[in-house]
């Protein structure tokens, strides 16, 4: 390993005679070969890597010259990707096909080639050496091999002494070009690991970006990239379905904690029990069906974020347990004993009016200040009336990519409902109405009958010339609860907690107006 620390030591692709600085710490060919795996192995940038490989093949054969040559993707063209010696910038102008000249015939034949005296070799190319006039007398040549495919020929001309090269020399060149070949599909496997994990974040930042132009969610936007790196708690307020949780993973993903885990949990869809579970994990044995260890969500997400999404459903014991977790950074779990030390970063959300919810008692007043640092409002989709047909065409892109139908397009008709809508359920209710339409639609045009709520509007729609305001009000009643219901699925408690009314009156409601079939 002394190698490895030498060679990232000095390693500073900045500076010309770095390879040559490394080199100098061998004193026999048979050093190089003994630790170039090691340190070369190392590097995984393959923009560097050739520079590399032909500094070290010059250094350890002392040849004049060297270069290497990859193969292009068709397979036919062999491109002088660098080259060291006095022409080593006019020789990378050039290219051979392969079977051309000797790197050609290596390229093509997949075996070592030894000439000790080019001019008397029919193979040798000569016109390379008469442009870029450069005399050469001796080469040796190594293939590059995926396998028993050739990608590239590494090659040296002339030893410095002028003695031609010799069998011996060729060995060492065919075992040193064995370990670049390792070396750099290596490096080319990292490369497009590193291509499908930028692709994968760019689709999920698309994924989870957040749309629109009017200034309450330009204020929103602006608040949270100014927390993002900070280690601040953060409160996001909003109603369902407004991008509470987009709002979360924008503040992670632009943090110093983003190459770390955020985990989301729903703390209004679990039991107190299975919160704490889920939030806390448990200990073999620590009751019935505990049959293994399991980590909480706290522990997954060490020296990442924790986003507590519906934190106003929190009982008041599960309040005290979560302060603790804040303030100390300490928690047991459940059937435990043994602290466990975490370092996360907790976003909450709620559609509740949390401080209200503290008034009442329902929420620990020391645990709201804790949660609340730094508090971002998420608008409601009412309130942005020209983000909706923004919302709805960043929406209708998306699905046409998804269900392949690029020629899709909104008709006028249903522009005007989209923009007319009240949007009970925030841009959630948006995003499952263009989904479906994108679904539902036969033709190219996107029609009103092809939203999830145009049919019912229209059939329920009010007689202004014929009725009366207590028949009106009635109308409208019914119409805005069974639009609020199809928005939320028919999910009851859900619509009576947007609308800020009792589950039960609710329900009365929908039986006082004879409201069916949702």
């Amino acid at each position: 390993m002394r190698a490895v620390r030498q060679a990232f030591k000095i390693l500073d692709y900045g500076k010309p005679n770095t390879v040559k600085e490394i080199m100098l710490t061998y004193s026999t060919p048979l050093q190089y070969l003994n630790d170039i795996s090691t340190w070369l192995s190392c590097v995984q940038d393959p923009d560097h890597l050739p520079t590399l490989i032909v500094n070290t093949a010059a250094r350890m054969m002392q040849a004049k010259a060297s270069s290497l040559l990859l193969l292009d993707e068709d397979g036919e063209t062999l491109r002088f990707e660098v080259a060291t010696g006095p022409k080593s910038e006019e020789i990378k102008k050039h290219e051979l096909k392969v079977g051309q000249g000797i790197a050609g015939f290596v390229a093509r034949t997949g075996e070592p080639l030894l000439v000790e005296d080019v001019t008397k070799d029919s193979r040798w190319h000569k016109t390379i050496s008469k442009n870029i006039e450069f005399k050469t007398k001796s080469i040796a040549c190594s293939p590059l091999k995926n396998h028993s495919q050739v990608i590239g020929v590494l090659q040296i001309i002339d030893r410095k002494d002028d003695r031609p090269f010799d069998q011996d020399d060729l060995d060492m060149l065919n075992v040193f070009a064995n370990v670049c070949s390792e070396v750099i599909l290596h490096a080319r496997r990292v490369e497009s690991a590193n291509r499908k994990n930028r692709e994968l974040t760019d689709l999920a930042g698309e994924k989870y970006k957040i749309v629109g132009n009017s200034r309450e969610v330009k204020k929103a936007v602006s608040e949270g990239l100014k927390v993002a790196n900070t280690k601040a708690s953060v409160l996001i307020l909003g109603e369902s379905g407004t991008g509470k949780e987009l709002m979360a993973r924008m503040i992670h993903m632009q943090s110093s904690r983003k190459d770390f885990p955020l985990v989301v949990i729903n703390c209004g869809a679990l039991t107190e029990t299975l919160l704490e579970d889920e939030l806390f994990g448990h200990e073999k044995g620590a009751y019935t069906g505990a049959v293994s260890l399991k980590k909480g969500k706290f522990e997954l997400a060490d020296k990442g974020t924790v986003f507590l999404d519906e934190i106003g459903e929190m009982s008041l014991n599960m309040q005290t347990r979560l302060l603790r977790v804040l303030q100390e950074g300490v928690y047991c779990r459940i059937g435990g004993n043994q602290d466990i030390h975490v370092d996360v970063r907790v976003i909450s959300a709620t559609n509740r009016d949390i401080e209200k919810e503290v008034a009442e008692k329902n929420f620990r007043e020391d645990l709201y200040y804790r949660l609340n640092v730094v508090k971002i409002k998420m608008p409601p989709l009412r309130k942005r009336i020209n983000d909706i047909l923004l919302l709805a065409d960043y929406f209708l892109e998306m699905f046409k990519k998804e269900q392949s139908r690029p020629e899709l397009e909104f008709m006028p008709s249903t522009v005007q409902i989209l923009k007319n809508h009240f949007w009970p359920g925030n841009i959630r209710e948006l995003k499952n109405a263009v989904e479906r339409a994108v679904i539902m639609c036969e033709g190219p045009k996107i029609s009103p009958d092809d939203l999830p709520f145009s049919s019912s509007v229209k059939k329920e729609s009010i007689q202004v010339e014929s009725c009366d305001l207590k028949l009106a009000v009635h109308e409208f009643k019914k119409q805005f609860i069974v639009r609020m219901l199809e928005s939320v699925n028919g999910n009851r408690t859900h619509a009576a907690k947007i609308l800020k009314i009792q589950r039960t009156y609710l329900s009365r409601l929908i039986v006082e107006l004879d409201i069916k079939g949702v």
